[in-house]
């Protein structure tokens, strides 16, 4: 059974950083691949960032590329979302997912599993 849980959102102003942080358990976290994706109120969710089984490999949407950097703790089965520069319309609930292949995608139907999703409201 695979669980994840994100934790870290939170109120911020624009310019101001935050850590994500989404804890899986389960098996095989080190084979899977790991996404966040966020939803802001009325729209689709998005793909944000994903890191490949392992971590060896990254991707990030236009949007967040030189921003957000998406990084694991195989130790502590943790993958982390560090985000600078937050800006308002960063506002939204992100969630992190968890695939059954090593591959990363930016397809959010390639993701099985899903966490609960925190909240993150950026000021102007």
């Amino acid at each position: 059974q695979v669980q994840l849980v994100e934790s870290g959102g939170g109120l911020v102003q624009a310019g101001d950083s935050l850590l994500l942080s989404c804890v899986f358990s389960g098996p095989s976290f080190s084979n899977r691949a790991m996404g966040w994706f966020r939803q802001a109120p009325e729209k689709e969710r998005e793909f944000v960032a994903a890191i490949s089984g392992g971590g060896w490999t990254t991707y990030y949407a236009d949007a967040t590329k030189g921003r957000f950097t998406v990084f694991t703790d195989t130790a502590k089965s943790t993958v982390y979302l560090q985000m600078n520069s937050l800006k308002p319309e960063d506002t939204a609930v992100y969630y992190c997912g968890a695939r059954n292949y090593s591959p990363q995608s930016s397809d959010l139907k390639d993701y099985t599993y899903w966490g609960q999703g925190t909240q993150v409201t950026v000021s102007s």
